[in-house]
Formats: structure tokens, sequence, C-alpha cells
């Protein structure tokens, strides 16, 4: 890997404070791309003459510009179109592994313009934070205009009530850590943290492949299950930051049981880890068992098949409960989609209501450096107040 630029110091200009109207303008025009100030002020139900001044205010601080003049309808006058300006900020976006720390640096449009990643140096807490904050200093270098970061991990998270808490991130083994208060302090700069899944819902809401709905639940699968949805164009933590819990969805009651003594919920069945434990033969790994259902081998296939059986219950249970307009599977453990395709979709007919919409899954192998998009698209939000 290529060794990361010399840092330089540098201080980035603050966030401004804009008024709800300005934040909605501005977020329009991030999620919906360039539309005319008439476009706008219908959205956010205000005068055009209102939004004009509005959007002066976003133009003299730098956050738009003015384009082109387009016919926006069938009759008229062509339309002046705004134009979100990418170049206004940079955002820096870190994803936790147990393992590997993955960094970014998006424009304000989420644009990719820098990553890297490299090992934990432990996983406690002081020494991740260095280690963030060593990756801030280098990244920007070349990126001095980093405004705010958003950390993302695995677990439950806190974030009611102005306070953000790490309440328990079960790869990191943290309890109860203020990460973004100590993150904050190293970085001089504001940040925000959330549960990886939520993260990377609510970035591709607005920026990847669930922009334009109203409605979407993102499901993912490999060290563990996860779920993200939106609702009515929000996304939904829960009264407690717990939403989206399905992992121990009873699949079959006289499976096997899970850590938690349930018998047969999904997290015997569809995790990495429970896929290899399910074939009983000492020095396979995830990839190993992949490779032999790959070649054909009985066992391996057979626990593929019921890893896609309870895949296929938890599709039919997130359409019946929620009725998303689009329903997106990813994660490292997305063998199962390749290897259970007709398992899947025998496991929704199964479950769904009879009476509901056909249900099209979109796939999406992501790599961990979308989930670190997800971390500077966070950072993003927080900005805005979303």
């Amino acid at each position: 890997m290529a060794s990361l630029p010399v840092p330089r110091v540098a201080g980035p200009e603050p966030w401004p404070t804009l008024s709800p109207v300005e934040r909605g303008a501005l977020r329009e025009l991030l999620v919906h791309g360039p539309k005319s100030r008439a476009e706008i002020a219908r959205e956010l139900g205000m005068s055009r003459a209102s939004l004009t001044r509005v959007t002066r205010t976003l133009v003299d601080l730098g956050f738009v510009t003015e384009g082109a003049m387009e016919l926006r309808g069938a009759t008229g006058r062509p339309s002046e179109l705004l134009h979100a300006r990418p170049d206004a900020r940079s955002f820096l976006g870190v994803k936790l592994t147990g393992e590997r720390l993955f960094a970014v640096v998006t424009d304000l449009t989420a644009n990719v313009l820098a990553s890297h990643d490299e090992p934990l140096v432990s996983r406690g807490v002081a020494d991740i934070v260095e280690q963030i904050g060593g990756v801030h200093d280098r990244l920007g270098a070349a990126h001095p205009d980093i405004t705010a970061a958003g950390i993302c991990l695995a677990g439950d998270l806190n974030t009611s009530g102005g306070r953000q808490i790490v309440v328990d991130s079960p790869f990191l083994g943290w309890h109860d850590v203020e990460l973004a208060d100590v993150a904050r302090k190293r970085l001089a700069l504001p940040v925000a943290t959330e549960n990886d899944v939520r993260s990377l819902t609510a970035a591709e809401h607005w920026f990847g492949v669930g922009a334009g709905f109203d409605s979407m639940a993102l499901l993912t699968v490999g060290a563990g299950i996860g779920l993200g949805f939106v609702v009515d164009g929000k996304v939904v933590t829960g009264a407690h930051g717990k939403s989206g819990r399905l992992d121990h969805l009873i699949i079959d009651p006289t499976g096997p049981r899970c850590s938690y003594g349930h018998r047969g919920c999904a997290s015997t069945y569809l995790p990495n880890g429970s896929i290899v434990a399910a074939l009983r033969t000492p020095g396979l790994d995830y990839e190993a068992v992949v490779a032999l259902a790959r070649g054909g081998d009985h066992a391996a296939m057979q626990v593929f098949r019921e890893a896609g059986h309870a895949l296929g219950v938890l599709v039919a249970t997130i359409a019946n409960t929620l009725d998303p307009e689009n329903i997106v599977i990813t994660g490292d453990g997305l063998a199962v989609t390749e290897l259970a395709g007709d398992e899947i979709e025998a496991a929704i007919e199964m479950n769904r209501h009879p009476a509901s919409a056909p249900i099209t899954l979109d796939i999406q192998p992501f790599e961990f450096v979308e989930w670190a998009r997800a971390g500077a698209v966070l950072a993003i939000r927080a900005c805005l107040q979303f």
C-alpha cells in the first residue's frame, strides 16, 4: 500500500449555522440534483420570493452555484438551475470492524476523493481514536477543508438526548463508550457516531441505490445480520436505538440453539460463522465452505440451502411488515444469494402475504470503502441536522 502524504497544519472552515429552510434547500440539491428555485419552493412549501433569499445565502456561502437555463416542463419559460457545489467542503468517514480501520474523504455530494485502510493497532478506545486521528492528519494534508467526521461501527449506539454513546459493540468489546466526545477532542472537528448498518442505509437512501425512494430496507448478512430501514423518507432508529433486530426471528422451532438459547432462530443459520459451524469440520473457514458448495459438496450445499431459506423468511417478514419500495441485500455473506437462490425465492413465496406486491431484491456487493463512505454521509447529515 502506498504511504500516506506527510501532514501539514491547516484549519478547516467551520460549518456555518443554517436555518431549517436553508438546510432543507441544500438537502434537496444534494439528494435530488439540480433544481430550479420554483421546484425547490414547491418541495419546501414556500414562496419563490422567500426561496430566492434562502438560495442567495447558500450561494454566498459557497454551497450552491447557479447554472444554465433549462426548460423544466412541457410549457413555460426556461428556468435557471441551482447546483450543489461538491467542492464546498470535505468530510472524513470511518468504518471500524473488529480488525481494521477503513477511512475515506468525500466531497459535499459524497463522492470519494481518497481512501485508506489499515489494521487496528489494538481494540482499546484510546488507541483506536489516536489511530483515527493519525489517518485524519495524513489525509487532511491533501484535503485541509475536512469539516466534520463520521464514525460507524457494529453494535448498539444511543444518539438521543444530545449524547452519542456506544452502548455495546461486540466485535470491539466496547461498552458505554462516548466515542464521539473522545474523537472530537483528538480531531478538533465535529464528530458523529452511529450503527454501521443504519449509516449505510442512510447513505444509500441519499446518495446510492435507494435514492429516490421514500421507503427502503437494507439487510446485511455476513459476520452477523443487520437491518436498516427508511419509512416516509426517514431512517428509523427506534426509541432506544435498537430498531431492525431480526437476527433472532425463529425460522424453525426444532432447529439448533443459538448462544441465547433460542432454538432455530435466523442467527443459527445465516451468519458466516453459523454456516461454518454447521459443517462440524475442524479447520474450515467461510471461504472454504463456499468453495466446497460451489464444487458440489452435498453437506456444504445443504448448509447454504438452510441459510437461503432463513434469508427468504427474513425478506418476506420485512416485506410484510414495512412494505418497502426497495429491499437491498449486502454484506460479506452474499454467497448465499448465489448458492441458494431457489431456496430464497421459495421461502419468500411461502411466507409473504398473498396480497402483497411482488418483491424484487437488489443484491449489492458493497466493499468496505462504501461503508466508510457511509461514515462521511453521516457527517454530512449531522451538519444538516438530519
